[in-house]
């Protein structure tokens, strides 16, 4: 390979984060929207556990790999009856019909939370460790709206041991002078609004301005920290007492790229199994399931099937999330109030 081409793919490098999306990319957000919103923060009567992996464009040699944990649990030691943390009564499905014909809302609370992502993209790698927080209002019997922040830390690294070139013994400036990490200060808002069957958020990350540079020649430098809005919504709707449907949207702004566009659709039977579908505009579709196994384990799975040009050259997208329930005394088996 031409060592022009290597001279190509560092400048690539070096601006990746200046022009294009730096969070990773998920299809299960919203299996866990507290990933890029934490105003859901508390928003369960227990504390939820996410542990995933999401292998990006299988069959791409060192395309995009993400792991994530995320927890969050509302603070206070008394459990709050018959709202939207807890169940009518021990055992009973949370989310069937007749719970919702008669669903109040929670009253004010706070919660708190903690999420740790890894993301890895060739040479590239990332590690976003934040701490939550939010506060649930009562706006009326059926509606809460809670507003979040998340503050913490980003570090980004370059493994220059991963870039060789042809020519060893004329190694480019950028390299000889590269900048191995850098840790930033990171910070993130949110909003959310649910009742027993609507929720709508908002949420931005990485709100703080920063340079983003892995070299001291100034060709190189240009990067920086560009910050990310997410909006979404969706509604419950019942086929029966036993089965349910609920469509979703997210929008997603990165600038200076183009918004994406999700749409999603689940239906569950009995909350115990579900199974859903996903569209991301000029980009994939998406097939999820979804098992609750216990009222401490659930197992969700994502394959997304690629429509871009990517789909020559990829197998598509994997992703799989563990779901722990702990301090689940009313037994829910349901991990989440919207979705």
């Amino acid at each position: 390979m031409k060592r022009s081409i290597y001279i190509i793919i560092l400048q690539f490098v070096f601006s990746f984060y200046c022009v294009a999306q730096q969070r990773p990319q998920y299809t299960q957000y919203v299996f866990n929207n507290f990933l890029l919103n934490p105003a859901i923060s508390g928003i369960e009567n227990y504390a939820d556990v996410k542990i995933g992996y999401r292998k990006q464009w299988a069959g791409i040699e060192n395309a995009p790999q993400t792991s994530f944990v995320t927890a969050h649990w509302n603070l206070g030691s008394d459990y709050l009856w018959k709202n939207a943390l807890s169940l009518p009564d021990k055992g009973d499905d949370p989310m069937s019909r007749n719970y919702m014909q008669n669903y109040t809302s929670s009253p004010a609370h706070h919660g708190m939370g903690v999420t740790a992502v890894y993301d890895e993209l060739g040479p590239l790698s990332r590690l976003d460790a934040n701490l939550t927080y939010a506060y649930h209002l009562k706006l009326n019997n059926t509606f809460n709206l809670s507003v979040g922040v998340a503050a913490g830390v980003s570090r980004v690294a370059l493994d220059v041991n991963a870039l060789t070139f042809e020519d060893q013994t004329r190694i480019d400036p950028s390299i000889s002078n590269g900048i191995v990490s850098q840790l930033k200060p990171d910070l993130g808002l949110g909003v959310w609004l649910y009742s027993g069957r609507l929720f709508a958020g908002a949420s931005v990350q990485q709100i703080l301005p920063q340079k983003l540079s892995f070299t001291g020649d100034r060709n190189y430098n240009t990067g920086k920290d560009v910050a990310h809005f997410f909006v979404t919504a969706g509604y419950k709707l019942f086929v029966d007492d036993e089965i349910s449907v609920t469509p979703s949207i997210m929008v997603k702004q990165v600038s200076p790229v183009p918004a994406s566009i999700d749409v999603n659709l689940k239906m569950a039977i009995k909350d115990r199994f579900w199974i859903g579908g996903s569209y991301r505009k000029d980009d994939s579709f998406s097939a999820l399931a979804g098992i609750n196994i216990s009222k401490l384990l659930n197992l969700t799975y994502a394959y997304d099937f690629t429509t871009s040009g990517l789909n020559q050259v990829s197998n598509g997208s994997h992703e799989i999330v563990l779901g722990i329930q702990l301090n689940n005394v009313y037994e829910v088996f349901s991990t989440t109030r919207m979705w």
